[in-house]
């Protein structure tokens, strides 16, 4: 019975030595950003890091492109009465080397809802605005099937044209991405190819 009570004495002692508030220090830490993060939140007030000697500046390395983004066009708009980058644009491979079901189908649907009002369902030039001269805009837009200058137009000329806007179309850089520009212009030079076997 006496060793029952010193045992349960020694570990009643143990449990409140070991409960206790004892402040313990670590001593010095070897690495101390992986022991204490130095991580903030995206939307939070980065406004005194430089005084904390941290250099953030919440923006992407230059030269970098976000995970699941395409590279970007490399050529600039050309300046008022300029046509070299519009040529240069030529040299531009289109990234999409081909259409899956869908996604022809969707090329076909933004091509219709951004395209054909003018240029026509059919590739032809003769669109609901047109409409063999009898619509609302007087000038025939470009035949793009059918038509040997726009039949042998690269596709990163056509991506400029899409792009920036050329002559009297203007740029559809807004309600396009640029996957999509692609898509719709790989859908056009797949009409092409198709229209050529055909004859």
């Amino acid at each position: 019975m006496k060793k029952l009570s010193i045992i349960t004495i020694l570990i009643a002692s143990i449990a409140m030595v070991s409960c206790s508030d004892v402040k313990r220090t670590p001593g010095s830490i070897y690495m101390p950003d992986m022991a204490y993060s130095r991580a903030y939140e995206t939307y939070a007030d980065h406004s005194n890091l430089a005084e904390k000697g941290i250099n953030y500046d919440n923006r992407p390395v230059a030269g970098t492109i976000a995970r699941g983004h395409e590279m970007p066009f490399p050529i600039a708009k050309d300046k008022v009465g300029d046509t070299v980058n519009y040529y240069a644009s030529r040299a531009i491979p289109n990234p999409i080397d081909s259409l899956s079901k869908r996604d022809a189908d969707e090329a076909e649907r933004l091509y219709l809802v951004n395209c054909g009002i003018c240029h026509g369902a059919k590739l032809d030039g003769n669109g609901p605005l047109y409409k063999d001269g009898n619509g609302p805009y007087p000038a025939k837009p470009a035949t793009l099937v059918g038509d040997a200058k726009y039949e042998n137009m690269p596709a990163g000329q056509m991506f400029y044209s899409v792009a920036y806007g050329k002559n009297l179309m203007g740029s559809y850089a807004s309600q396009l991405s640029r996957h999509q520009r692609w898509m719709i212009i790989k859908y056009i030079k797949n009409k092409q190819a198709a229209a050529k076997a055909s004859k």
